[in-house]
């Protein structure tokens, strides 16, 4: 008993002199400093989201490693490239945008998380009339990049007084002027990317520019209907490009979801999947939930877990699985729509 006391008392007395706190700052290793931490981080990207998988748990790592204005525009240089160049990511980056912009601490005189990533997007929007030109590896990039956008616009919140959070408008404006952007160099590329946008905000821009008055959706039809009469893009995506202007003339697929809104399914709503993220197989197919296959697509990538995949072929270009030939119906809307246009041209 005596020397379990006398143990116990020299116990005590380390407690009391040592100098270890709970309030210290974050252990970083000899040799290391936040610089080698983000570093780190941005090299192990997809790693560090796999086994940190809560956003609260990766929101209260960076907290304690973005401690000035200079890292935090590292944080968002890192969000920003990791977002714009890794597949299937956009969408995923975009609700952590979201996330990190409500949470983190750190607010320079530069600006916070959120208005430093606005500026950071604004840099590549101002190149936009020359990337659409541009070379194939800058088209490739400049389309994820109006990808990601485009996610963006969904997902990142800005709260504003006592009622609900709202979408930042000068994401809206950016959305037009890249999709005018898009179509000023009517090529495949440009318009699938164009085709992609739409699908994937059509509905949310439609009913925003409504809201405000403004006709700018149907300006963008508009051009899209003379892209299809005039422009010497391919049959696939002359076929695309048809779809669209069939999907909005019902409201985005919302005609059919009004009339059973609470029974919607794949079958009677073709808005069902439209903000779905989209995934790509292994040999680069895009598929998302709307697949037959999504469930075994799915998991295969999971499998994978391989962010860095290449979703381009050798020559540069994105690989699609379009159908080899036009379905029948589809030709007769074609040869309809060439007829009614060309009857409004002659009045």
């Amino acid at each position: 008993n005596t020397s379990a006391s006398r143990g116990g008392n020299d116990v005590d007395s380390m407690i009391k002199s040592s100098k270890l706190s709970a309030n210290a700052p974050e252990f970083v290793p000899l040799g290391f400093n936040q610089y080698d931490l983000l570093l780190n981080f941005s090299l192990n990207f997809h790693v560090f989201l796999s086994i940190f998988s809560d956003v609260e748990d990766i929101t209260g790592i960076l907290n304690s490693w973005v401690t000035t204005e200079e890292l935090l525009k590292e944080l968002v240089e890192l969000i920003y490239t990791q977002s714009t160049s890794i597949p299937n990511f956009a969408y995923t980056g975009a609700r952590l945008c979201n996330y990190l912009s409500h949470h983190l601490i750190i607010t320079p005189a530069s600006g916070n998380f959120r208005q430093l990533l606005l500026k950071r997007c604004q840099t590549e929007f101002q190149q936009r009339d020359a990337a659409v030109r541009g070379e194939p590896e800058t088209q490739k990039k400049f389309h994820s990049y109006v990808l990601f956008l485009g996610e963006l616009y969904l997902h990142l919140e800005i709260k504003s007084g006592q009622g609900p959070p709202v979408r930042a408008r000068v994401l809206l404006g950016a959305l037009k002027d890249l999709l005018i952007s898009l179509f000023s160099s009517p090529v495949d590329a440009n318009l699938i990317c164009a085709v992609k946008l739409l699908k994937l905000t059509g509905s949310v821009l439609d009913d925003a520019w409504k809201e405000s008055g403004e006709s700018h959706m149907g300006e963008l039809i508009k051009r899209i209907e003379d892209i299809v009469l005039d422009a010497a893009c391919s049959r696939d995506v002359r076929q695309m490009l048809l779809k669209l202007v069939e999907l909005r003339s019902s409201d985005w697929g919302r005609v059919l979801a009004a009339a059973a809104a609470s029974s919607a399914t794949p079958d009677n709503d073709p808005n069902y999947f439209m903000n779905e993220p989209t995934f790509y197989t292994e040999d680069g197919t895009p598929f998302t939930a709307a697949d037959p296959d999504y469930a075994e697509k799915y998991q295969e990538m999971l499998d994978r877990q391989d962010y860095f995949h290449d979703v381009y072929g050798e020559n540069g270009n994105e690989i699609y699985d379009f159908e080899d030939e036009m379905e029948p119906e589809m030709i007769e809307a074609f040869e309809n729509f060439c007829l009614e246009s060309e009857r409004k041209r002659q009045q």
